[in-house]
């Protein structure tokens, strides 16, 4: 979503740069909670939409106001502009989505995942953040002689010292930030 969104450019760079020497891996949960984030922001979206809708209704039956016209004026300019944004969104969302679909390797959810993240008690508000982190840390377990790096910008849960500990323990280093990523990753290779 931070890809769809234009809120991490170096992460888009990255994904369509990626060097040789670098493989990827995405826990399949994520790609289930990317389509969900996505269908809840267009419902949130939407609803915002038909909001706007009502104003400029409530407002065009006002014809009496000069300041009526020029707010519906100004909805109408920024609903088309909030549905371009959208749209933009949602096709760059895609294009990361079936591009890391093709590019990473997909860490499956399977039982043993399940069964660990339940024996876990970290993080019990946010199944799916735990299921993320059990998905990484058994493929991190999988995958022991590798270098292994954890990367995503939700530092209010992985970045908790005791989900750190989990993944250092396991091998994985987390970074909150794609730049502090490049900047390990470019140290690594000199």
């Amino acid at each position: 979503m931070s890809i769809a969104k234009g809120q991490d450019l170096q992460a888009e760079d990255f994904w369509q740069n990626t060097p040789p020497s670098v493989r990827l891996a995405i826990p399949s949960i994520c790609y289930v909670e990317a389509l969900a984030t996505l269908q809840h922001e267009k419902k949130y979206n939407e609803a915002f939409i038909r909001s706007l809708d009502i104003n400029i209704s409530e407002a065009e039956r006002d014809e009496n106001s000069q300041t009526a016209k020029l707010v519906v004026n100004l909805l109408r300019k920024s609903k088309i502009g909030l549905i371009e944004r959208l749209n933009d969104i949602e096709l760059r969302f895609y294009l990361a989505f079936n591009k890391l679909n093709n590019k990473a390797e997909m860490i499956t959810l399977n039982s043993e995942v399940i069964l660990g993240s339940l024996n876990k008690n970290i993080l019990e508000k946010h199944l799916m953040d735990k299921l993320i982190l059990e998905c990484i840390v058994h493929h991190a377990r999988l995958h022991s002689s590798e270098i292994k790096v954890f990367l995503s910008a939700n530092s209010n849960e992985f970045g908790k010292r005791e989900v750190t500990e989990i993944l250092r323990s396991t091998g994985v280093q987390y970074f909150n930030k794609t730049q502090n990523f490049l900047g390990w990753l470019q140290s690594q290779s000199n």
